[in-house]
């Protein structure tokens, strides 16, 4: 049984798990945050499941799907496996949470607020070389309270300028750099900015996609959401650049074969020591210039082997 836990949740989870010293315990991708390291503990005999970074955490698997917003049939396979006595009666509704930006939310773009925090949080964009002309393009604010105090807010739309996601970033580098809504991460970043008739950029998180600023959508993480792979394929997207941080050769693999089998050219960049964000505009921009076509077969081969 737990080896077939085991791969419920990757699929569920969708990251590969790296075993720990103890016995059952695994680490995945959080699913709950950003981060450049599996921070979300699973023990596959007890259940329990906790999420270091963001401090989400259960006692069963039952509670983890339903935070992440588990599609129905993993919840079919999860009773087959572990009985019907252990989990409540998951019943689907039609009900659709709408997301909102922090009520404590500040815009940055009018200039009209300035408090020190206002000052502090502007300083921290400077830093990452961030104009007021980024800031009106992307709707970038902050807040001073409430559960988002101190973190910068960069919102996302969707096609219809409906807010599909927002990122909170902490301005004063504490511990836990990130802090996002817990919704699902099925979105298009900066969908209503996107020009599919151009060449599309696919990078990792949202400074990234703003230091690019041509056609970028960020992803999240480091994973292909299901929604941004049938937007590529229903607009027949005819090239692709794939940016993702120099700790993700594995994950762009999976980005790149799963894109192949749909026809899609991909071309990737391969990062050295930084990502977009500290590279900056320019750098970036030559990096895509110099980089091939497409890649071949034996590029991706190669590149499996040198991310083992």
């Amino acid at each position: 049984m737990s080896q077939k836990l085991l791969n419920l949740l990757t699929r569920a989870i969708n990251s590969q798990p790296t075993k720990t010293g103890q016995n059952n315990e695994y680490m995945f991708w959080s699913p709950f945050v950003q981060h450049h390291k599996p921070k979300l503990q699973i023990n596959i005999q007890t259940q329990k499941w906790h999420c270091w970074v963001s401090e989400s955490g259960g006692h069963n698997f039952f509670q983890l799907f339903k935070k992440i917003n588990a599609p129905q049939k993993y919840f079919d396979e999860l009773r087959d496996i572990a009985g019907d006595t252990y989990y409540p009666k998951y019943e689907k509704t039609n009900e659709v949470k709408t997301l909102t930006l922090p009520k404590e939310f500040i815009p940055l773009w009018n200039g009209a607020e300035r408090s020190p925090e206002y000052k502090n949080a502007m300083r921290y964009l400077e830093r990452r070389d961030i104009t007021q002309r980024e800031i009106l393009k992307y709707g970038i604010g902050y807040c001073e309270e409430g559960l988002y105090r101190y973190r910068i807010i960069i919102p996302s739309y969707d096609k219809n300028t409906t807010l599909n996601y927002f990122v909170g970033r902490d301005y004063y580098g504490g511990s836990m750099k990130y802090k996002n809504p817990r919704v699902s991460k099925d979105v298009v970043g900066f969908e209503s900015m996107i020009d599919w008739n151009q060449p599309v950029i696919l990078c990792e998180g949202v400074f990234d996609a703003i230091a690019i600023k041509r056609n970028a959508i960020p992803l999240f993480g480091k994973t292909l959401p299901p929604k941004l792979l049938k937007r590529l394929v229903q607009h027949k997207v005819k090239k692709l650049y794939l940016i993702l941080d120099s700790d993700a050769q594995k994950d762009s693999m999976k980005i790149v074969n799963k894109l192949k089998s749909y026809q899609i050219d991909v071309n990737m960049i391969v990062l050295k020591d930084k990502d977009p964000s500290e590279l900056g505009f320019e750098k970036t921009i030559d990096l895509i210039k110099q980089t091939k076509d497409s890649l071949s077969f034996s590029d991706i081969m190669k590149m499996k082997l040198g991310a083992r």
